[in-house]
C-alpha cells in the first residue's frame, strides 16, 4: 500500500501570530478556511467542532503543516512540552543559514532554549519554543553538496 505523509496538525493559541511566524520563515498559506459541521465532527472525534484553520507549504512543496484555532470546543490549555516528553513534540527543519532563521524567530519573541550546537561538523541545530509554545527545531548543514 503506498503512503505518504501529507501535513503535521498542530492546535494553536492565535492562527494570526503563528501564521505570520511560519510565512516570515518562508512558508505560503495554501488555504485558510472555517471548518464544522457533522462531517468534521465525525472526522476530528470532537462534538460541535469548529475551528479556523490554515495550511502552509514549505517553500520546497514537500512539507505541510495545517494549523488550527479551535472555535468550539474552548482548546485546552497544558503545560509547554519539553524536549524528552513521550509524543508529537516538534516541527524541525532544514534551513540555509540558521543565524538569519533565529533572527527572524527573534522578531516573534522566540529565542533557542539554550543555543545552537554544532554536531560532528555535520548540523548546527538548535530547538526554540514558537508561537502557541510549539517546539521548532532549525537545522543547517555545515556539509553541503
Amino acid at each position: 500500500m503506498p503512503i505518504r505523509l501529507d501535513n503535521v496538525g498542530i492546535a494553536v493559541r492565535d492562527l494570526e501570530a503563528a501564521i505570520g511566524f511560519f510565512t516570515d520563515l518562508g512558508l505560503t498559506v495554501l488555504g485558510r478556511a472555517r471548518i464544522s459541521g457533522e462531517w468534521a465532527d465525525t472526522a476530528v472525534g470532537l462534538d460541535g467542532n469548529t475551528a479556523d484553520i490554515a495550511v502552509l507549504q514549505t517553500p520546497d512543496g514537500h512539507g505541510r503543516i495545517e494549523m488550527f484555532q479551535y472555535v468550539h470546543p474552548e482548546a485546552i490549555e497544558a503545560e509547554p512540552i519539553q524536549p524528552n516528553t513521550i509524543g508529537m513534540h516538534r516541527v524541525a527543519f532544514t534551513v540555509d543559514d540558521i543565524n538569519a532563521a533565529l533572527q527572524i524567530a527573534a522578531r516573534h519573541g522566540c529565542n533557542p532554549l539554550r543555543g545552537v550546537a554544532t554536531y560532528e561538523d555535520v548540523y548546527k541545530l538548535t530547538y526554540l519554543r514558537g508561537p502557541s509554545d510549539i517546539l521548532v527545531m532549525f537545522a543547517e548543514e555545515l556539509q553541503k553538496d
